[in-house]
């Protein structure tokens, strides 16, 4: 799911973003570094469309050139009177996807030809007018897509190795809201310390699909330092809980012996 691209040429970087879909509704994180060669800024990669009950989000990673031309594809496209309603979160991703390709018919061979991947990777999510419940849908820089699922009940872009292991060991289906926040922020947190090319400020949407609601704010480092300082203290403080055993003492190793410095 990732590819490389040319930060010399100043157009972005690797990113992190994560969306996750439990019972109790949709929960998305989008890292906000932009990286250019050496040099460090910021942007938004998450945004809402749409109104009332025709709400969705879009998160993306890749070369930004792509992103804010399709986005801006897809928000005139919503602005047509006939055209710019979707009653299924489906009919959205598929706008999507056809302001992706058009995209990619205008400026992919240019992009190459410069030495750039045409490497625009989106989640979309929300709950539209016609839908049960909430949906999210990764859409490939092709503009083929899939759907979340109750056995992988998340989604992730960018820079995601690192992240993957905390979503795979606590993230179900019945997790609740408040947890699903946390293992997000937890997943970035973990790409952030591993990864360079990911880092605060983040910002953070959440659907509730009892009440039909969004919400969304922008976190920087200090304003969750303390639950950073709380998860390395924990961590540390398991590691030295963990049940020892025959593969401990055969090494030669035991709890009387001082750690390295």
């Amino acid at each position: 799911m990732q590819r490389s691209i040319n930060k010399k040429k100043g157009f972005g970087g690797m990113t992190f973003c994560v969306g996750i879909k439990v019972q109790g509704g949709l929960i998305a994180l989008a890292d906000g570094r932009i990286t250019a060669g050496t040099q460090l800024t910021s942007a938004r990669k998450i945004s809402l469309h749409g109104t009332g009950e025709n709400r969705f989000l879009v998160m993306t990673s890749g070369l930004r050139s792509v992103r804010d031309k399709t986005v801006a594809y897809l928000e005139r496209r919503m602005a047509e009177p006939d055209a710019g309603k979707f009653p299924y979160m489906m009919e959205a991703v598929d706008a999507f996807a056809a302001c992706l390709r058009r995209t990619a018919a205008e400026d992919k061979a240019a992009l190459v030809d410069s030495g750039l991947d045409f490497n625009l990777h989106a989640i979309l999510g929300g709950r539209m007018s016609a839908d049960k419940e909430p949906s999210l849908f990764l859409v490939y820089p092709e503009g083929n897509w899939i759907q979340v699922d109750e056995r992988t009940p998340y989604l992730a872009i960018g820079s995601t190795a690192y992240g993957k292991p905390i979503l795979d060991r606590a993230l179900r289906a019945d997790t609740s809201m408040e947890a699903a926040l946390k293992i997000a922020y937890l997943s970035f947190d973990s790409s952030r310390v591993s990864s360079a090319d990911v880092g605060f400020p983040i910002d953070m949407v959440s659907f509730s699909a009892a009440e039909g609601t969004w919400r969304q704010a922008q976190f920087d480092d200090d304003d969750l330092a303390t639950q950073r300082r709380w998860w390395n203290a924990n961590l540390k403080a398991l590691v030295e809980k963990m049940p020892d055993g025959p593969w401990v003492s055969a090494l030669g190793v035991n709890a009387s012996q001082p750690s390295s410095p």
